[in-house]
């Protein structure tokens, strides 16, 4: 109770409250008991009527919607971000994307259109809510698989990943540089990978069967510069028992690189470009007592790409960002949202898997 109600209601006690009902005197007891007998009350006696208890219809709707939203806060709060200004883009905006645990059942909903900046290069697109390198892969429990204990798997499963990072997020490598780390990963003892290899850090012009960016990622420094530290990274590895025992895992990740010029100003108005490919590459750690094999390596069961804004008019062994030319979106060309993980690689793609963004 209020002070004020607490002190009026101790004044009142003493003094008696103005509006308190009155003892009615004899004379009015003596009339109150004749009309009583004759059946009656004069108009607008004071009697006394219980009150009956209101409606309180606002109040059951306020606590009926408040329910509501609580529910749709806790099904849905993607759409929290959206009313509260959320939806930008900006590297703020909105939280952290849960882990990707499997894959998505449709592509990310759509962001509000702003141009990527050298300080905000991911502004506008899903990867703003993406995870920061590494970080991006969510690399699921171990358990026993074919030839390997539990203990095991989780090695496996770390070298899939390392192998992963290595071929896509190295520095050196985005810089043009042979892969040393990943292919150390690699089983030397593959043949057609070992050719593979041989043809795609030769001298000689790679094809498309021999292009090093179906399994790295590389930029020529003299065309484009990474626009700082941060590759946006998002997906999962996956395993199950392969052939003769071998642990079999899948890694799908897609990369998004922003961009520049090399030879650009850096200035406010510096064009920034997001080149984003999707690889999924399934790697064999085999039974060394059933393959040849090497201790922590493992042979590649296939491997493959989705590319867009790396370029597509044939391979040059890097990507090739379509600076000054991004609005241009050449008929012949498949298109694919890159952000899309609904779909398997190379749903949406030619045979090179090269396509063009439909957002970027």
């Amino acid at each position: 109770m209020p002070d004020e109600e607490w002190e009026r209601f101790l004044r009142e006690s003493v003094e008696g409250a103005a509006d308190a009902p009155v003892e009615p005197s004899a004379r009015a007891r003596e009339v109150q008991a004749r009309l009583r007998k004759d059946g009656g009350q004069p108009q607008g006696w004071r009697t006394y009527t219980p009150a009956r208890r209101g409606r309180r219809t606002g109040w059951y709707v306020t606590g009926l919607v408040a329910a509501v939203a609580l529910v749709l806060v806790a099904l849905f709060p993607q759409w929290v971000v959206g009313w509260f200004g959320g939806d930008g883009g900006g590297e703020s905006a909105g939280t952290p994307m849960a882990a990707e645990s499997e894959r998505p059942t449709a592509a990310p909903g759509a962001e509000q259109a702003l141009r990527p900046t050298l300080d905000e290069p991911f502004r506008g697109s899903p990867a703003a809510r993406w995870a920061d390198g590494p970080d991006g892969i969510t690399v699921p429990p171990a358990r026993a698989t074919g030839w390997m204990d539990a203990a095991q798997v989780e090695r496996a499963l770390r070298r899939s990943k390392e192998f992963m990072v290595a071929a896509g997020l190295d520095s050196g490598v985005l810089r043009g540089k042979r892969p040393e780390r990943a292919i150390a990963l690699l089983s030397p003892h593959q043949r057609d990978v070992r050719e593979y290899l041989r043809a795609a850090f030769s001298s000689a012009p790679p094809t498309e069967e021999t292009d090093p960016l179906l399994l790295f990622s590389r930029f020529r420094p003299d065309q484009a510069d990474l626009v700082g530290d941060i590759v946006k990274m998002r997906g999962r590895l996956t395993y199950r028992e392969g052939e003769r025992g071998a642990v079999e895992v899948t890694a799908d990740v897609t990369f998004v690189y922003p961009v520049t010029p090399a030879a650009g100003d850096g200035g406010a108005d510096a064009e920034v470009i997001r080149t984003i490919v999707r690889r999924e590459v399934v790697m064999s750690w085999d039974d060394p007592s059933k393959v040849v094999t090497e201790p922590d390596t493992m042979s590649l069961v296939s491997y493959s790409v989705d590319m867009t804004n790396g370029g597509c008019s044939g391979p040059t062994g890097y990507f090739v960002p379509p600076f000054g030319r991004a609005d241009q979106q050449p008929a012949d060309e498949s298109r694919l949202d890159p952000y899309d993980r609904s779909e398997p690689v190379g749903t949406a793609t030619g045979a090179d898997g090269c396509a063009t963004a439909t957002r970027s």
